[in-house]
């Protein structure tokens, strides 16, 4: 009866306190979800939103038949494209929701064993994108193409079609430990790059009549600011150093004091002796080879610009020929990027097309129309990863010289500027 009483008491102490001071306790979850209501309205429904201002364009880039260089070329492409950063005013925000920086789409197609580049982008950035590549690669061809997206059927899965899909994200929970880059593809003997494109674009030429593969990463650019702060406190936590304390100083004391004050009011006093400070080893002598390796890694990485990046692929095909083993060929050839001492790639468990335990097959269909819509809109709904220009560089390159198949789409010659005299009728 006493525990009852008790509770009671409590119950209605917090019924007095809610009474009192309801007009403090709710506008803060309030605010929060109008927030996330009214944003949403003004970034997508409103006609004046800053979405509907948005307008596309998807360019094909044919890349030279025989490219003498590795992929830094395009390393210099994607720092260029961070240029776009911006920040938004009050009014932009609140009134157009332009709360996101704009983003680009980078995509490898492979259409029944055709290998395609593709760049989504807005129209604004076009003249950009094609100086960027032109200045790279000034042999290659850039056409404007309708989205392959639009050549299929509006669902899938249906009674023709069927997919398997996933979102990739990394193994290390810090986003910071750098994956597998082009400097690393190099033959022992000879000292030659060995293409990492290669194994990506053979896996692709496998299809058949009816298959597909789209690989698929929607970058948005990181603010420098940001990375460097993120990746420092990975590189101090490498080198043994203290964790900076959030929210300065003052703020780390008022939370130790709420933290300890029952302590101190119902626990005797504990005195504590403070061992001498032994002086600390040199890095060098700290830090195991391997250790050493992954802190150069990591502190060379930070030297690059970021982008927040969702990274998702699908396989769709004809039923009648539908093959999920070209599946674990093509991630196959994507974990060629992973290093077992810093980071890796993977399927994100949630975001697979299949069903578990109940209702699977209804589950997995439900999974597949929503990756596949997400594809379409290229959002960045779900898991993203932080890659580097240097990492998305290596992933998405055009192939080198050394790259001989015959999935790939390149231009037939050597392309020269036409004569600046030749007559115009």
């Amino acid at each position: 009866m006493s525990s009852s009483a008790n509770t009671f008491d409590i119950l209605s102490s917090f019924g007095n306190i809610f009474s009192s001071f309801w007009w403090i306790i709710l506008p803060i979850p309030f605010w929060y979800i109008f927030k996330i209501i009214w944003g949403d309205y003004v970034a997508f429904y409103s006609d004046n939103s800053w979405n509907a201002s948005y307008k596309w364009t998807m360019l094909e880039v044919i890349p030279p038949r025989d490219v003498e260089r590795g992929p830094k070329p395009m390393e210099n492409f994607y720092t260029g494209l961070t240029g776009v950063w911006s920040t938004h005013n009050t009014f932009d925000i609140w009134v157009k929701g332009a709360y996101r920086q704009d983003t680009f789409g980078v995509e490898l197609v492979s259409e029944e064993g055709r290998v395609h580049y593709y760049i989504r982008l807005l129209k604004k950035y076009r003249n950009m994108v094609e100086s960027q590549i032109y200045a790279q690669y000034p042999e290659a061809q850039i056409l404007e193409v309708e989205d392959y997206y639009n050549k299929f059927p509006k669902v899938i899965p249906n009674k023709d079609w069927d997919l398997w899909g996933a979102d990739f994200t990394f193994v290390q929970s810090d986003p910071y430990y750098p994956i597998k880059t082009y400097d690393q593809f190099e033959e022992s003997i000879t000292g030659e790059m060995i293409d990492p494109m290669a194994a990506m674009v053979e896996a692709l030429g496998t299809l058949g009549p009816g298959q597909h593969i789209w690989l698929q990463y929607v970058l948005v650019p990181v603010f420098e600011g940001e990375s460097i702060k993120g990746g420092k406190a990975l590189s101090d936590k490498l080198k043994g150093k203290p964790a900076a304390e959030s929210g300065g100083r003052f703020l780390t004391d008022i939370m130790d004091v709420f933290a300890n004050i029952f302590a101190g009011l119902f626990k005797p006093p504990e005195f504590k002796t403070v061992a001498a400070k032994k002086d600390e080893q040199p890095l060098d002598t700290r830090l195991s080879p391997m250790e050493r390796d992954v802190l150069k890694a990591v502190e060379e990485n930070l030297g690059k610009n970021f982008f927040k990046t969702k990274m998702r692929m699908i396989y769709l095909g004809k039923r009648e020929g539908f093959d999920k083993s070209f599946v674990g060929t093509f991630i196959g050839a994507l974990k060629q990027f992973n290093d077992l001492n810093m980071n890796q790639i993977k399927p994100e468990d949630i975001s697979k097309t299949y069903g578990i335990i109940f209702f699977t097959e209804k589950i997995a269909a439900f999974r597949k129309r929503k990756i596949y819509d997400r594809y379409r809109k290229r959002n960045t709904d779900g898991v993203n990863i932080l890659l580097s220009t240097k990492e998305l560089a290596t992933m998405f390159h055009f192939p080198d010289i050394s790259v001989k198949s015959h999935a790939l789409t390149q231009t037939t010659s050597k392309l020269g500027v036409a004569p600046s005299n030749l007559p115009i009728e």
